[in-house]
C-alpha cells in the first residue's frame, strides 16, 4: 500500500494534508472528552458531598432537635447531651471525617488546630499545616491562602488552606467553656486552619486523550512506514549509485579506449551529443592534408618487423601531436599515410583553415629533420622521408558505412587530389593546389609545377611547391640528405671545436669536388 502511495505523489500529499487537518479535530474532541469527564467527576463529587452533608444534618441535628421535648443547646459534646447539637467547630471536624471517609479519594477535607478541647484527642498536623498556621497567625489576614502542590510523574495533588478566624460569638464561647484549651481568645485570632486536598491521578487523564492518541498512533504508523519506505529507497539509491559508479568507471575506461581510435574533435562531438551516431553526411568546404613516406616498402625491407613497428608508431605519434596542436581532424592512418582535414567538425573559415593546414605541414617537415637525425644516430640507414599534399575544396564528410559499423571520413575528388599532390611532391616537400595557394600566397613562397590532370576533375590542375620551408628557422642543427651518389648527415650540436674544423675541411673538399666534376655526357643517339 505504501509503495502504491509512494509511486503517486499526489496521493501522498493528500494524506499529509488530511493528517494536518485532522490534528486540531483530534485535539478538540479530546478536550471535549476531558471537559465532559471533569464535569462528570465534579458533579458526582459535589452530589456525594451534598448527600453526605444532608444525611449528617438529618441525623445529628434535625433528628436530635425533633426527638427532644426541651430546649436544644449547642455543645462540643452534643452526643452526650439529649437534644444538643454540635457547635460550628465540632460540625466542621465531623464534616471533615464524613467527607474523608466516604470512599472517594479525589477530594479531602481537614479542619484542624493545635488547640483542641481537653476532652478530644490532639490533632496531628503535618509540616504544611504547621507552616500555614504559623503564617496565618503572623499575618492575621482573613483572606490569606496557603498552597502546596506535590505528587509524582503519574499523579498530582494540590492542597489549599485558609485560616479559621474567631468572631465575637466564638470568642465568648471559647473563653467561657470549661474544656477550652485557653480562655484569652480575642476577636480576629486564628483558631486553626481549614484545608482542602484535591488528588488527581495523571494516568487517568491520559486516557482522556484517546482521540489524540489514535491520531498520534496513526501518524506514528505513517511515519514508520514512510521511514521504512525512505530506508528502502535509500538502499535502492545506494545500490543504484554503486552500479552507476561501476558503470561510469567502465564507460570512462571504454571511452578512453575509444578515444584512441577517433580524432579528438570527433570524439568530443560524439560524447557531448553534438553529433548523432547515424549514417549521415554533409557537404563542406575543407582543406585536406595527405602525407606519405617515400619508398616505405624499400625501407621496411631493411628493418626487422619490431623495429619497423616502433619506428612507424614513433613517426605517427610525433605527427599526430603536431596535427592536434594545429586543430586538425586526423581522419585515419592508411598504411604509412596520414589523412587529415580542417573545416569539420569546427571551422574558422576556408582561409584560416588553409593557413592552419600549411602551418601544420611545415611544422611536420621541420620536425622530420630532427627525427631523421635521431633515427640515424640509432642506426637507421635510411630514415623516413615524407611527401605532403594539401588541397582545398568541397567534400562529403560524415558517417559512412552500415548501421553496425561506421567510419567518420571524407569522400570526394578533392580528397583524391590531395593524395595526387602528395605523390608528386619531393621528399621533404609540400605541394599545394591552386585554391590552397590562393589562401596562403601572401605568407609563403611557392613555384608552379607542371599541370596535372585527375579523373573526375575537368581541366588541368596547376600544383604549387612550397619553398623556404625552413626559412625563418635558426641555422639547422641537423642536415640529413640522401640521394643517388649523395649521403650527407651533419649534427652541428654534437661537434666539438676540433670536429667543427674537420667538418669545414671535409665540406670544402666536397664542394670543390662537386664544382669541378665533369658534366654528364649526353646519351648517344643511334646514327
Amino acid at each position: 500500500m505504501w509503495l502504491y502511495a509512494a509511486e503517486r505523489p499526489w496521493l501522498l500529499g493528500t494524506i499529509v494534508v488530511l493528517a494536518l487537518v485532522l490534528l486540531p479535530v483530534a485535539v478538540w474532541m479530546d478536550l471535549k472528552n476531558l471537559s465532559d469527564r471533569a464535569l462528570t467527576v465534579q458533579a458526582r463529587t459535589l452530589n456525594r458531598m451534598l448527600n453526605d452533608i444532608r444525611g449528617y444534618y438529618a441525623t445529628n441535628i434535625v433528628s436530635r432537635v425533633q426527638g427532644h421535648d426541651g430546649d436544644s443547646i449547642a455543645a462540643h459534646d452534643y452526643a452526650d447531651i439529649p437534644g444538643a447539637v454540635p457547635i460550628p467547630a465540632t460540625l466542621s471536624l465531623e464534616l471533615g471525617d464524613v467527607i474523608g471517609t466516604s470512599g472517594e479519594e479525589e477530594i479531602g477535607y481537614r479542619f484542624v488546630s493545635d488547640f483542641t478541647f481537653t476532652s478530644r484527642a490532639a490533632h496531628r498536623l503535618d509540616g504544611f499545616e504547621r507552616a500555614a498556621l504559623a503564617s496565618f497567625r503572623a499575618s492575621r489576614d482573613p483572606d490569606a491562602v496557603a498552597t502546596e502542590i506535590a505528587g509524582s510523574l503519574f499523579e498530582r495533588e494540590i492542597r489549599m488552606a485558609v485560616p479559621v478566624i474567631l468572631g465575637q460569638a466564638c470568642v465568648s464561647c471559647h473563653n467561657n467553656h470549661p474544656l477550652s484549651p485557653k480562655h484569652d481568645w480575642r476577636v480576629g485570632d486564628v483558631r486553626g486552619i481549614q484545608a482542602i486536598t484535591v488528588h488527581q491521578p495523571i494516568a487517568e487523564n491520559l486516557f482522556s486523550f484517546k482521540y489524540l492518541f489514535i491520531y498520534f498512533a496513526g501518524a506514528g504508523a505513517f511515519g514508520i512506514a514512510l521511514t521504512g519506505l525512505n530506508w528502502r529507497q535509500a538502499n535502492q539509491f545506494r545500490r543504484m549509485n554503486s552500479e552507476l559508479e561501476e558503470t561510469n568507471d567502465f564507460l570512462a575506461s571504454v571511452s578512453m579506449k575509444i578515444s584512441k581510435y577517433l580524432s579528438p574533435q570527433i570524439y568530443k562531438s560524439i560524447f557531448s551529443g553534438e553529433k548523432d551516431v547515424t549514417i549521415s553526411t554533409e557537404r563542406k568546404k575543407l582543406t585536406i592534408f595527405f602525407s606519405d613516406i617515400k619508398d616505405f616498402t624499400e625501407t621496411s625491407e631493411h628493418l626487422q618487423p619490431e623495429e619497423l613497428t616502433n619506428l612507424l608508431n614513433e613517426y605517427f605519434t610525433e605527427m599526430s601531436a603536431i596535427a592536434h596542436a594545429h586543430g586538425a581532424t586526423v581522419d585515419k592512418f592508411i598504411g604509412d599515410a596520414i589523412l587529415a582535414f580542417f573545416g569539420d567538425p569546427h571551422t574558422r573559415g576556408a582561409r584560416e583553415d588553409a593557413n592552419a593546414c600549411l602551418d601544420m605541414a611545415m611544422a611536420m617537415q621541420r620536425r622530420m629533420v630532427a627525427l631523421k637525425g635521431e633515427w640515424r644516430r640509432r642506426g637507421i640507414e635510411k630514415p623516413f622521408e615524407v611527401r605532403m599534399g594539401i588541397n582545398t575544396g568541397y567534400c562529403n564528410v560524415g558517417n559512412f558505412g552500415s548501421a553496425d559499423r561506421m567510419d567518420y571520413t571524407i569522400i570526394g575528388a578533392e580528397a583524391n587530389l590531395a593524395a595526387r599532390l602528395q605523390h608528386i611532391a619531393e621528399p621533404g616537400g609540400i605541394v599545394l593546389s591552386y585554391e590552397t595557394w590562393a589562401h596562403v600566397r601572401d605568407r609563403v613562397r611557392a613555384r608552379p609545377l607542371q599541370p596535372i590532370t585527375l579523373k573526375g576533375i575537368s581541366g588541368e590542375i596547376v600544383p604549387y611547391a612550397v619553398e623556404g620551408i625552413h626559412d625563418g628557422d635558426d641555422a639547422p642543427a641537423t642536415i640529413n640528405e640522401a640521394e643517388s651518389g649523395l649521403s650527407l648527415f651533419l649534427d652541428v650540436d654534437r661537434l666539438d671545436a676540433g670536429a667543427r674544423r674537420r667538418a669545414e675541411t671535409v665540406l670544402e673538399k666536397a664542394l670543390d669536388a662537386v664544382r669541378g666534376a665533369r658534366p654528364e655526357k649526353p646519351p648517344e643517339t643511334a646514327g
